[in-house]
């Protein structure tokens, strides 16, 4: 097993409001390594997007623990985890999340000026990764101006600039024509193997799933397999 990059130990997730009282997660017991690709496949309300929103530190646990990196994510203090966060991991959605009032350019470059990059490292590293994921000649163009496929290989490119530990990608093809997927794919592949980015990604895609180098399925709050 490689070095573990995320992992989590009997995790819970119970939502309770007034009589409603909903245990999603019952334990969940899951290790992802360096470089690793996992999928996690599993039927709509099995729990795996609130799986992905505790391990990606957007939602607490109501038990059990999660550690980033080496970090228990409970016991750092909130900035603290927000900046854990921005630097190890990257977020991937079905729909891209660009913000439509900046460029693509901008889009890709902001984990990095969150961060406190200097403005002008951060254009270069951006321009560079955009080229790399044939979005160079697209750089000033808004998001609005750009395919489905091109706004998701921008997508791909913001989780990727930070140089994550872990990108967390839910869904990420489940827009996409099957061609465009495709490309997707490839593309995810190649920048794990390159610079050893783990992945774990939700999908309801058995091409998607195939092409990971495990698969896991979620029944009932639990991962069964």
């Amino acid at each position: 097993m490689n070095k573990p990059m995320l992992q989590c130990r009997a995790v819970t997730k119970r939502y309770t409001q007034g009589i409603l009282d909903v245990e999603v997660l019952k334990g969940v017991d899951l290790t992802i390594g360096e470089g690793e690709r996992v999928a996690i496949m599993g039927a709509s309300g099995s729990g795996k997007s609130t799986l992905l929103h505790v391990l990606g530190g957007l939602d607490k646990p109501t038990s059990g623990s999660v550690v980033l990196n080496g970090v228990n994510l409970d016991q750092v203090s909130s900035s603290a985890l927000a900046k854990l966060r921005n630097k190890s991991l990257g977020f991937i959605y079905q729909s891209h999340h660009l913000l439509g009032e900046f460029t693509v350019l901008e889009n890709v470059a902001m984990p990095l000026l969150i961060a406190g990059l200097a403005v002008t490292e951060a254009r270069v590293r951006a321009v560079e990764l955009l080229q790399r994921v044939g979005l160079g000649h697209r750089i000033e163009h808004k998001p609005g101006e750009l395919s489905g496929g091109e706004r998701q290989r921008a997508a791909v490119a913001r989780a990727l600039i930070n140089k994550p530990a872990v990108v967390l990608a839910d869904e990420p093809t489940g827009n996409l024509d099957s061609k465009t997927a495709e490309q997707v794919y490839q593309l995810m592949l190649e920048l794990n193997q390159e610079l050893k980015v783990s992945f774990l990604v939700v999908t309801h895609d058995h091409e998607l799933a195939a092409k990971m180098g495990k698969v896991l399925h979620m029944e009932d709050g639990l991962i069964v397999s």
